[in-house]
């Protein structure tokens, strides 16, 4: 298939409407139109993510939630008297009853701020009493897979943290839109040393720890509560960011303090959703590999395990949210149902205890409507569900090793690049039929928007749609269409106007189809055409002389005689027109190009503007067409004139001149085939014929005005041509003798192509 041309304004169209929504692409956040276009892409995402629950996704078979729902308030209030929030020790013995079903691990979606010494005490076995934090702190020790909730604004209290297994982030950062789509794989937090957290509080000096600055020698602490940069305290530090601690308490030190210590130390607090997979597959998280510039983290694990996560910039993960609160692979309890099992195994009673958390890794947290242990909000499933299914959700993600994968920038540009480039070539390839080329631009469309959801549900991969759809392919299509209908448009009417009287409509919608023609012109060979009607000029004086008699007896005066002249000469033009009609018809008819009226004389020309390997047979056919044509008109006219006969009496008592008889006229056709110069002649703004020029088409002239009447002479190009295209038609040609036409030096071989039957 050969491809039509480019030209430089569409190219660069295209080229630059690609480039500038990369550039958009490629901007920082926070801008309007970025805000937009993201959260469009969120809610395709949004759209994916629920497409995706309706087909079944792997799942881990060991996850549970035990949930303080609605009816646990109730439970506890009516049989503890307690109120929420609760004292600790009923978390205790939650952990003791999930330890003694032999739990993997228990975490708890639950922040515990400052230990409450008002608690009530429990009551243990040996008739002590122990207090209610205490009490849950040991149980956590004791069952040694305890994981607490913390946030980067909130730690847990140094006596649950140190007796739990692990301290959890359950810090939630929603989009702009209010949906939790992803969490931070993990939070550093900083540790400062007791003495700098003593003096944080210190009602002398109150420094603030949230502001300090580390810089080489000293750290600076701001006065809590100003902003006057001089107004600082000032600690000197070491490499390693020791201090000397008499810089804080003085000489001498008291017994037992080092000379020096770390002003910090900074601890990696992950995910409570990755923390509660890693006990399940072993998983070092001391030792992960963490290379945020390639979006990656790296956890080993016992046996040869590994988990890759995918990660942004900054080490957020996209949540892949495939089990519902209501999943069946759920195991699921609210809270009361293990706190009566533990009353009854206290008991004694441990007959017919289900113990369904057996190897189960626990999620802790609220189910509740309408009170302050509500934790519900929108996710890219629903506007109101609950989100302590994140940490099952992320725990499951690292456990089956399926996470979501965005797509890398350059990879996203890749495929906006790619697809722009396919809308450009299909709309420029299709520009002849522009609806067309817009229904297969919505077609792939369609497409890649299918192999995005595809992508996403069998492997939860997230391709970019709204760059690539609406920034790519809509707006480049449609800046495209816009310039082929103000600018081809404006071409392809240019072109009507030169054509569309002078060939087939066949031939003008392949030349719109076509490159533009150009005013340079070209060398090209054709089969040039002519052919003049005979005896027109005795016809034309032959009724002047008749107009001029009948006034002359008749005695008209000047308006009448201007009449009867009008009337003659409206009547010959008719005449003529009638008879160039049928040659032009037949022209047409057999995909010629029109040339040019001369007087009575036709011209036309076939192989251009558009190429046609048969040219000359096709011109043949023409001229044969065109003599029978004026064959018929001829018997037709010689039928009317046996009706003026017999209506002109009629016309003479009436005082109107007779009508004079009609004349049959005669055709005489010149053919000649060979190479000639073709184009438009005239400026681009005034077009005055698309022709030929050349000594091949002064042949063709010639060759007509030796034709005589009622014959069609070819020259000897055009009838070599016919024995190649028509043998059949070229053996019924008959050689004249050569003749040496006005102008040639030699002499010119020539041929007539008889028309009518042989009994003729």
């Amino acid at each position: 298939m050969k491809l039509p041309p480019l030209k430089r304004t569409p190219v660069f169209l295209a080229l630059g409407v690609l480039a500038f929504i990369c550039v958009v692409r490629l901007l920082p956040g926070g801008l309007a139109h970025r805000d937009l276009l993201s959260q469009l892409e969120n809610e395709t995402y949004d759209l994916r993510a629920q497409t995706a629950l309706k087909f079944p996704a792997p799942a881990a078979t060991n996850l549970a939630f035990v949930a303080m729902a609605d009816s646990s308030l109730q439970y506890v209030n009516q049989h503890n008297h307690y109120q929420y929030p609760w004292p600790r020790s009923v978390y205790g013995f939650l952990v003791d009853e999930l330890s003694a079903q032999g739990t993997k691990a228990v975490s708890f979606d639950i922040l515990f701020g400052q230990l409450n010494v008002l608690d009530p005490s429990v009551a243990l076995s040996d008739g002590s009493y122990i207090e209610s934090d205490d009490f849950f702190a040991r149980q956590a020790h004791q069952a040694g897979n305890v994981l607490i909730a913390a946030t980067p604004d909130l730690s847990p209290p140094d006596l649950f943290a140190t007796n739990a297994l692990a301290v959890g982030d359950v810090s939630t950062e929603k989009d702009a839109d209010g949906k939790l789509r992803r969490v931070k794989a993990f939070n550093v937090v900083r540790q400062w040393h007791p003495l700098l957290e003593s003096a944080a509080t210190n009602q002398d000096i109150l420094i603030d720890l949230t502001r300090a600055e580390i810089r080489p020698g000293e750290i600076t602490f701001p006065i809590t509560g100003t902003t006057n940069a001089t107004n600082v305290v000032k600690l000197p530090v070491d490499a390693s960011n020791t201090f000397a601690l008499a810089d804080l308490v003085g000489d001498p030190l008291p017994p037992g303090l080092p000379a020096r210590a770390r002003a910090f130390t900074d601890e990696t607090v992950w995910q409570m959703g990755i923390l509660l997979a890693a006990q399940e597959l072993k998983l070092d998280l001391n030792n992960a590999i963490i290379d945020l510039p390639h979006g990656r983290i790296r956890l080993i694990g016992d046996g040869g395990v590994e988990r890759i996560i995918p990660v942004d910039a900054n080490g957020y993960l996209y949540v892949d949210w495939c089990l519902t609160p209501g999943d069946a692979r759920l195991t699921q309890a609210p809270i009361e149902d293990l706190l009566g099992e533990n009353l009854t195994r206290f008991s004694g009673q441990t007959n017919g205890l289900l113990e369904k958390f057996r190897d189960k890794l626990v999620v802790v947290g609220s189910s509740a409507q309408g009170n302050n242990l509500t934790d519900r909000g929108a996710t890219p499933l629903d506007g109101d569900t609950l989100l302590v299914s994140t940490y099952w959700n992320v725990a499951n993600s690292v456990i089956t090793g399926r996470f979501i994968h965005r797509t890398p920038l350059p990879v996203e540009l890749g495929i906006m690049c790619l697809l722009g480039l396919a809308v450009a070539f299909i709309t420029w390839q299709m520009r002849a039929k522009i609806i067309y080329a817009s229904l297969v631009v919505l077609g792939l469309m369609l497409a890649y928007g299918a192999i995005t959801f595809y992508a996403y549900i069998a492997w939860r991969w997230w391709l970019p749609l709204i760059y690539p759809l609406i920034g790519v392919m809509l707006v480049e299509h449609g800046v495209l269409v816009v310039y082929l209908v103000m600018v081809e448009e404006r071409e392809k009417r240019r072109v009507k106007s030169v054509f569309s009287k002078i060939v087939s409509p066949d031939v003008v919608n392949e030349l719109l189809a076509a490159e533009n023609l150009s005013l340079v012109g070209s060398r090209r060979e054709v089969t040039v055409f002519f052919a003049d009607v005979r005896g027109f000029t005795t016809l034309t004086d032959e009724m002047q002389e008749s107009v001029v008699e009948y006034v002359r007896q008749h005695n008209l005066d000047p308006v009448a005689a201007e009449k009867c002249f009008d009337e003659s000469a409206r009547e010959t033009l008719e005449t003529v027109n009638l008879y160039l009609t049928k040659v032009a018809d037949a022209v047409i008819a057999q995909g010629g190009t029109l040339d040019k009226y001369i007087g009575d004389c036709v011209m036309a020309f076939w192989g251009a503007p558009l190429a046609n390997d048969q040219h000359a047979l096709d011109c043949v056919r023409a001229a044969l067409e065109a003599q029978r044509a004026i064959r018929d008109l001829n018997q037709a006219r010689l039928l009317e004139n046996v009706a003026r006969e017999a209506e002109n009496p009629g016309r003479i008592a009436a005082g109107l001149p007779p009508k004079p008889p009609l004349r049959a006229l005669q055709l005489g056709t010149g053919i000649n085939t060979g190479t000639v110069i073709v184009g438009l002649m005239g400026s681009g703004e005034h077009i005055s014929n698309y022709t030929i020029f050349g000594r091949e088409v002064n042949l063709a002239s010639r060759l007509e005005g030796v034709s005589g009447s009622g014959r069609i002479i070819i020259g000897e190009t055009t009838h070599a041509h016919l024995l190649r295209l028509d043998p059949a038609l070229a053996a019924t040609c008959v050689e004249l003798p050569a003749v040496k036409p006005k102008g040639f030096r030699t002499d010119v071989r020539i041929f007539e192509v008889p028309w009518q039957p042989s009994a003729a």
